[in-house]
């Protein structure tokens, strides 16, 4: 008896302990949220956008990225979306690859060879992102889900969030699944469900303060396939954004308040 009540005093003890933590992480992230290191990127990602690059010689700056050639204002809360001239639905990274392609005249490899940085030498991807993510800061998001190219993404990110695979046999959903759910003090919102969607959606790309990087979406989804023990996807799969779309979709109408802060 006295052996169950004290394992029963643990588990409270180290529940409360873990919310506690929790609300002190939250609170940190609203402190660093004024003159966030994200600010860095958003500058070093506008003058990318604005500098003339490959074998053409110009630059980011007559970029459709939704909203018209060169709008960036409110271009991101609108992604993922289908684009005719791609004849595809793309996200953020996958768009900009194209743009880099078609307007400046450079490869695939070259464009995708390094788009995951690190602390000390941040990719072109990371700044961009940055930079435009933040023109949205304060909009709605609306991620396009009308046309039937949408629909079928939506539908392929909802079937790959609970779809089990891999060594481990895991899903997104075997993380992100039931409300509640941690991984030491890590909080793992269930994606599913609109009310944890929307603010994850609206943070996201970020800066994570642990590892002084800069985390695009396209990298958030690689590392969640690596740590399933999963083969590494291509950038910009269909797959990945099919995902992306599916949270976003999911936590459509939030409004966003990103470049965010993570631990």
């Amino acid at each position: 008896m006295r052996r169950a009540a004290a394992v029963l005093f643990a588990l409270v003890a180290s529940t409360a302990l873990a919310q506690d933590a929790g609300k002190e992480i939250r609170r940190y992230r609203e402190m660093v949220a004024e003159g966030s290191p994200a600010e860095l990127f958003e500058l070093g990602g506008e003058a990318l956008w604005k500098r003339p690059q490959g074998p053409k010689n110009v630059s980011l700056e007559k970029c459709d990225l939704g909203q018209g050639p060169g709008v960036v204002k409110g271009a991101y809360a609108r992604l993922p979306r289908y684009f005719g001239d791609a004849d595809r639905v793309m996200d953020l990274e996958t768009r900009l690859v194209y743009c880099m392609q078609t307007l400046q005249g450079r490869s695939s490899e070259e464009a995708t060879a390094h788009v995951f940085g690190t602390a000390d030498e941040p990719s072109e991807m990371e700044s961009l992102s940055a930079y435009i993510a933040g023109q949205s800061h304060g909009v709605k998001m609306q991620p396009g889900i009308s046309h039937p190219k949408e629909k079928a993404a939506f539908e392929l990110g909802r079937a790959l969030y609970f779809h089990r695979t891999g060594p481990w046999d895991f899903s997104c959903a075997s993380c992100h699944g039931q409300e509640g759910k941690r991984i030491r003090l890590q909080e793992l919102p269930a994606l599913s469900e609109r009310k944890y969607a929307g603010p994850v959606a609206a943070s996201w790309p970020a800066y994570r303060i642990s590892t002084s990087q800069f985390i695009t979406l396209q990298w958030r989804m690689n590392d969640c396939y690596r740590q399933m023990r999963m083969p590494e996807p291509t950038f910009g799969s269909d797959a990945t954004v099919a995902l992306i779309l599916f949270i976003a979709a999911t936590g459509a109408g939030e409004t966003y308040a990103g470049p965010g802060n993570k631990r």
